[in-house]
C-alpha cells in the first residue's frame, strides 16, 4: 500500500513510499517527492570477492542506474555521497568480510534528486533489516536570485537557483552527515540551509515512522 504525506509547515512536496516491492533483494523501496522517483533495492551480508574483502567490517557498494544509457560523472558522484552516508549509519562492523549492495534506480527525475536517492536508500536498508545507528534523511535546498530558500525544488525551480545544496541529516540529533553543494552562496546562507533541513528532515522522520507502523500494523 503507498502511503502518501504532505508537508504544510515546511513547504515540501508530497512524498510517498512502498516496502518489499520486489521479491529477490533483501530490501527493497521506492521513494516519491513530488513528481521525482526512484526505486532501490538492496542485497547483503553475502559473500564478497577477496579483492574487496575488509577484514574487519562489511564492504558497501552503491550502484545508480540512470533513467536510460550508462551512467556519468553525476552518477558516479551522487554514487559517493550516498556511499559515504550509508557508511556512516550502518554497523557494518557488525558483518566482517562481507558485502552489502544497494542499487538506485532512477524512474523519473523532477528536481531533489540527491535527497530522494538518500531517502529511498534510507528506507530499503530498513526494509532489509539490517543494523543502523541511526536512520538518515536528505534534504535539498536552493537559493533564488532574490535569495530566497526553497526547500525541496523542482528541476525547474534548480534550473533558476544561483546555488543548491542538499544534506543527509540523522534521526537522533539532526546533524548534518553529508553536504553536496553547487552555486554560489554566503556562510549565512548555508548556516541558513541547515537549520531550514533540520527542520524539514523531522517531517521525512515521522514520515518513515507513520509509513512502518501502517504497514506492520496491517500484517501483524
Amino acid at each position: 500500500m503507498m502511503e502518501v504525506r504532505g508537508s504544510s509547515n515546511v513547504s515540501l512536496r508530497e512524498f510517498g513510499s512502498e516496502q518489499s516491492l520486489l521479491s529477490r533483494p533483501d530490501g527493497s523501496a521506492s521513494f516519491i517527492q513530488g513528481d521525482t522517483s526512484v526505486l532501490a533495492a538492496a542485497y547483503g551480508p553475502a559473500e564478497v570477492k577477496v579483492s574487496k574483502e575488509i577484514y574487519d567490517r562489511a564492504t558497501l557498494e552503491v550502484l545508480i542506474q540512470p533513467k536510460v544509457g550508462l551512467p556519468s560523472i553525476r552518477e558516479r558522484a551522487q554514487e559517493q555521497c550516498v556511499r559515504e552516508t550509508c557508511e556512516a549509519s550502518l554497523l557494518l562492523s557488525l558483518h566482517p568480510r562481507s558485502s552489502l549492495t544497494l542499487i538506485l534506480q532512477l524512474i523519473h527525475d523532477d528536481g531533489s534528486l540527491l535527497s530522494c536517492f538518500l531517502n529511498a536508500a534510507c528506507v530499503a536498508l530498513m526494509d532489509a533489516g539490517l543494523p543502523m545507528s541511526c536512520l538518515f534523511c536528505g534534504v535539498t535546498c536552493a537559493i533564488d536570485a532574490d535569495g530566497h530558500i526553497i526547500t525541496d525544488p523542482t528541476a525547474a525551480q534548480e534550473k533558476e537557483s544561483r546555488a543548491l545544496m542538499t544534506f543527509a541529516i540523522d534521526s537522533t540529533q539532526r546533524r548534518v552527515m553529508m553536504s553536496s553543494t553547487r552555486g554560489s552562496f554566503s556562510v549565512h546562507e548555508l548556516q541558513q540551509c541547515i537549520a531550514v533541513s533540520q527542520k524539514a528532515s523531522e517531517k521525512i522522520f515521522q514520515f518513515y515512522r507513520d509509513s512502518v507502523r501502517r504497514r506492520y500494523s496491517k500484517t501483524l
